[in-house]
């Protein structure tokens, strides 16, 4: 019979949930954030984006195949994971399965964790704490293994987070065609492979930048974590870059809101944020609808996209922005994963659109 030490996770507004550990043992906090996808906790753990938050997986049995190989490819990516290391501060989950098996682990999830440092919790009611999240809106949470006062409560919003994910230096990737200049706000390996395989080199830069002195032919800004307004000078290099030449520009997620705050729209924090595989979207002005993988907790303000910009695509389910496009210049975004690792890859194809104005 498997023993595990018992830990409690306890929300800003007083509620404990009790449970018990299988990942690291050690107090953290963070903001508590659930999501709906059915698998691909590798990918998940490893996104840049949950960069300070405690993830909640509303799928009942998580673990039962374990994690994949860490391996890296030749441009010193890795092979299965969406970065070099979990960013997220500790996962919860219903139950966890000990026993794994697939044809590509190389360990448990709980072996993973504590490996990493990462604190993991079963045994939780992961539906009533997704309820609570759903009406009160993302907290602010701490998981705690003596008492209730081993850590305070954080939010991670406040901090910078893109500036802890970026990379620290330039980094070129591929000998393709065209120079694509990828801004690194917390960028998924996923999204590099994805641009490589189309034959563009890719020149990686940090968050801040100043990437217009540089040799390029498009701009892709990347998704990230935490609040986009801690990235002006991000923006500032974007609106350079818009106001000295008429290069492509993409951006995914963060991407999409740096580049609206760039056409100077606005951007505000959603209740609970849009984390799953199963998030419909419609392009605007057609009756193309896709089913897209997401992982933010801001969304763009459409009423104050100015006259030149329009969204491109719209949330089915809570009509929020889902990306932008001007009306004029080769400039568009999605607030959504179209390289979807793990996850849907139904919109693949704006990779494609990229890279054919380039």
């Amino acid at each position: 019979m498997q023993k595990d030490r018992p830990v409690s996770l306890i929300l800003d507004n007083g509620t404990v949930f009790h449970g018990k550990s299988f990942g690291y043992e050690q107090p953290t906090n963070g903001e508590v954030v659930f999501s709906t996808a059915m698998v691909g906790y590798p990918e998940s753990l490893t996104d840049p984006s949950y960069s300070g938050q405690i993830l909640v997986v509303t799928f009942p049995l998580v673990g039962n195949y374990g994690v994949p190989v860490g391996s890296f490819d030749a441009d010193g990516l890795s092979s299965f994971y969406e970065s070099n290391k979990i960013h997220a501060q500790a996962i919860i989950v219903s139950d966890y399965s000990f026993e794994h098996s697939h044809w590509n682990a190389e360990k448990s999830l709980g072996e993973w964790l504590k490996a990493e440092k990462v604190v993991g919790i079963y045994g939780i009611d992961t539906r009533e704490l997704t309820k609570i999240l759903r009406e009160k809106g993302s907290m602010k949470g701490k998981i705690v293994f003596e008492d209730e006062n081993e850590i305070e409560f954080a939010d991670p919003n406040l901090v910078n987070q893109v500036a802890v994910v970026s990379c620290d230096e330039v980094i070129r990737y591929g000998k393709g065609d065209k120079k694509v200049v990828l801004v690194d706000c917390g960028v998924k390996h996923n999204i590099i492979r994805c641009l490589l395989k189309r034959n563009v080199e890719v020149i990686r830069v940090p968050w801040d930048y100043d990437w217009n002195d540089l040799e390029f032919d498009g701009l892709f800004i990347s998704n990230g974590p935490g609040d986009p307004n801690h990235c002006d000078i991000t923006v500032e290099n974007i609106k350079k870059t818009m106001n000295n030449t008429d290069k492509p520009i993409f951006g995914i997620c963060m991407g999409n809101q740096l580049l609206s705050r760039a056409a100077g729209a606005t951007v505000y924090k959603l209740k609970y944020g849009h984390r799953s595989h199963n998030q419909p979207v419609r392009m605007v002005g057609t009756n193309r609808c896709f089913i897209t993988s997401q992982n933010h907790g801001y969304a763009v303000d459409n009423t104050t996209l100015p006259s030149d910009w329009e969204p491109l695509f719209i949330n089915m389910n809570d009509d929020t922005n889902e990306g932008i496009r001007h009306k004029s210049k080769p400039y568009f975004s999605a607030q959504f994963h179209p390289e979807a690792a793990s996850g849907p890859t139904d919109t693949d194809f704006l990779f494609d659109d990229f890279v054919k104005l380039l």
